[in-house]
């Protein structure tokens, strides 16, 4: 049977023979040797000699408490207030820093905080940069994939027509993803400027000078959005072509069978355009996905990271750790997470959307 298997597909392997060796020079070897290099202390240059330490890196990315604070109180027992009337509480890094009686907490800073009645609630964190980093990772994606894909099928329903001069809309709707990325980031830094940017000029302008001018991509608030709207609007005509070719793929006598039992156009989606789109969603979710988590050029020509690690990305944080620090371990121990999260969620997107 194994003769017979090799003799029917040996020209299939063979021609699949570059591509698999490509995926394991590139992907799974690199993978392994991030994982190697993610269990030492492993530096770029350093005259120390690499040490293994295990799965401490991991525990430092991934480390996380959570405190009770109680608020302060006088030798009577009454509770103190600062000079704005709030209560008072004792500083975070009193349990943090050489405290005996919370070792668990050592070295850890506050990450999030919020009230709970009279007491404050802190999660701390062995390292705050990395959390912050995988939240927004993950907020962005889940921000990018769904607008992404919607808008992307919204532009393939209208570019699906046998229309004169329809080809110029699909050009220009796919003309960013030409563009170098760096060129674009570049372009909507100069759109987003806060002082001058078109962006306020334009809001300005249509509220009739009443809008102030914001720094996007100076704010906090801000930042993050910001570089989501830019992201969707450049990677959204590549998704395009990919729903346009799923369209082409369903049978037109579906839509007259349809069209002749009365259905509306809302019907024609719903039962016909939808269930055969349903191969090229899993596609482009799966797609978008994957490159939501390498979010990178973006953060690092817009923001660097900031304002106030804002825009702290998993694969920027790779990065400046890898190369900026020259903290080769930090960086692998980054990049082995981040591949086993979008490993976990790519997987968990094809049994959400496997066909029953």
């Amino acid at each position: 049977m194994a003769s017979k298997l090799t003799r029917s597909n040996g020209s299939g392997w063979l021609f699949a023979l570059p591509g698999f060796g490509l995926i394991a020079m590139f992907i799974i070897l690199p993978f392994f040797f991030a994982f190697g290099l993610s269990l030492t202390n492993q530096r770029l240059i350093s005259p120390n000699p690499t040490e293994y330490v295990g799965l401490a890196n991991y525990k430092s990315l991934l480390s996380l408490g959570m405190l009770t604070i109680e608020p302060e109180r006088d030798d009577a027992g009454a509770l103190i207030l600062d000079n704005d009337g709030n209560l008072k509480y004792p500083r975070v890094r009193t349990f943090t820093r050489n405290n005996p009686d919370y070792p668990q907490f050592r070295g850890m800073r506050e990450w999030l905080s919020w009230q709970d009645g009279d007491n404050r609630k802190v999660v701390v964190a062995k390292d705050v940069v990395f959390m912050k980093s995988l939240v927004n990772t993950i907020t962005f994606v889940l921000f990018v994939a769904p607008l992404q894909a919607g808008a992307a099928l919204i532009l393939a329903l209208l570019i699906n027509q046998k229309l004169r001069g329809i080809n110029i809309f699909r050009t220009i709707y796919f003309m960013p993803v030409v563009v170098s990325i760096v060129v674009v980031s570049l372009l909507w830094r100069f759109i987003y400027d806060g002082n001058d940017g078109l962006l306020n000029n334009l809001l300005a302008s249509m509220t009739f000078g009443f809008f102030k001018p914001v720094d996007w991509l100076g704010t906090p608030e801000t930042a993050l959005p910001s570089i989501i709207a830019m992201s969707i609007w450049q990677g959204v005509g590549f998704h395009m072509v990919i729903w346009l070719s799923g369209l082409q793929t369903i049978p037109p006598t579906l839509y007259e069978a349809a069209s002749i039992a009365g259905a509306s156009k809302w019907q024609l989606f719903r039962y016909v355009t939808w269930p055969g789109l349903r191969n090229t969603a899993v596609l482009i979710l799966i797609v978008i996905t994957m490159q939501g988590f390498a979010l990178f050029a973006q953060i690092d020509v817009m923001t660097n990271g900031g304002p106030l690690d804002s825009t702290q990305v998993l694969v920027f944080q790779a990065v400046e750790r890898g190369y900026g620090k020259q903290d080769i371990s930090g960086g692998s121990t980054i990049s082995v997470i981040l591949f086993l999260l979008v490993l976990t969620i790519s997987l968990i997107q094809r049994w959400l959307t496997r066909e029953r």
